[in-house]
């Protein structure tokens, strides 16, 4: 991937200040306690680090702690000495299929700082196989780790904090271009769509109670951590979809944290219930992940008869 112009705005594993600074006031979420899953890299990441510099204190959960607990004292080196928030990795690994670990990760927060304000739901996993290859095991898996491990989430910090706090709360989950489908993906699409109608029905059944829930629909966000794992499907990747995009790049972690950092803040208190898109327009495409040539004409005929002419001309 070295031949791709690199659009973060920071690397992610140096431990230098960002060049990079929020649109949002320095003080925004200044004594409020965030838990953001999968915080060490990517997008979750940038989340982490755009709260903590705005006053939050963030508590990082994934599988991985040794990852988190490096995130957290990467980002708490380079937050400014008068700056209200600091980033936290959960002491424990948080195994998203397990009702037992999502709770104790969730109880560790509320006991350990008093309360549970913010909740991003970043967390998941997939991997790319076609429909028909897909066994029950594998899409089990990416099911119970994307949407039940949302649910879990959601539903520990309502019942263990959120419900009966005298302040509002705010719920984001960060799900994945699913408009058109996911084509090699079919486990992973169902599972974020899945996300997206929950946080619907929460965000009615939980109002009463003061908590939002909203989701963040990211396209094609380019982070080193996440393009390292298509390995060297990566290149043929970028030049199918790249030009499909009608942004003509791909999005950056820190363009998805700003937005679920507002859909986090007073600045979206009449917001629940939504998705909002960063995708430079992609969900209006096609994903182009099948190459057509001249041997595969037939699989494109013009209409009422056989295709007569050649693809170039299409």
């Amino acid at each position: 991937m070295s031949d791709i112009a690199l659009s973060s705005a920071h690397d992610e594993s140096s431990n230098v200040t960002p060049p990079w600074r929020s649109i949002y006031r320095t003080d925004l979420f200044r004594g409020k306690v965030a838990l953001v899953t999968g915080g060490g890299t990517g997008i979750g990441y940038a989340i982490t680090e755009e709260l903590a510099t705005l006053g939050a204190t963030v508590v990082i959960a994934s599988r991985n702690s040794e990852r988190c607990a490096e995130a957290a004292h990467r980002i708490n080196s380079y937050l400014p000495a008068d700056c209200a928030g600091k980033a936290v990795a959960c002491p424990t690994s948080m195994n998203l299929k397990s009702e037992e670990s999502v709770a104790a990760a969730v109880s560790y927060v509320v006991g350990t700082f008093g309360g549970l304000h913010l909740l991003v739901n970043n967390a998941g996993g997939q991997f790319v196989v076609s429909a028909e290859d897909l066994s029950r095991n594998g899409f089990g898996a990416v099911v119970d780790t994307n949407l039940l491990g949302t649910f879990l989430l959601c539903r520990e910090a309502y019942n263990q904090y959120m419900r009966d706090s005298p302040e509002v709360c705010s719920v984001v989950n960060i799900t994945l271009g699913n408009r058109n489908g996911m084509p090699g993906m079919v486990h992973s699409g169902a599972a974020r769509a899945g996300v997206e109608n929950m946080a619907k029905t929460m965000s009615m059944e939980w109002m009463d109670s003061n908590v939002r829930v909203n989701c963040v629909r990211p396209g094609i966000i380019f982070t080193e951590s996440g393009f390292e794992n298509y390995g060297e499907a990566g290149p043929t990747f970028v030049g199918r979809v790249l030009p499909s995009i009608p942004a003509k790049r791909f999005g950056t972690a820190q363009e998805v944290s700003s937005a679920a950092v507002w859909l986090l803040s007073d600045g979206a208190a009449y917001v629940t219930g939504s998705v909002v898109v960063v995708d430079g327009g992609q969900g209006f495409t096609l994903l182009p992940l099948v190459d057509i040539d001249e041997g595969q004409a037939h699989m494109v005929p013009e209409y009422g008869g056989p295709l007569k002419t050649g693809l170039s001309k299409l």
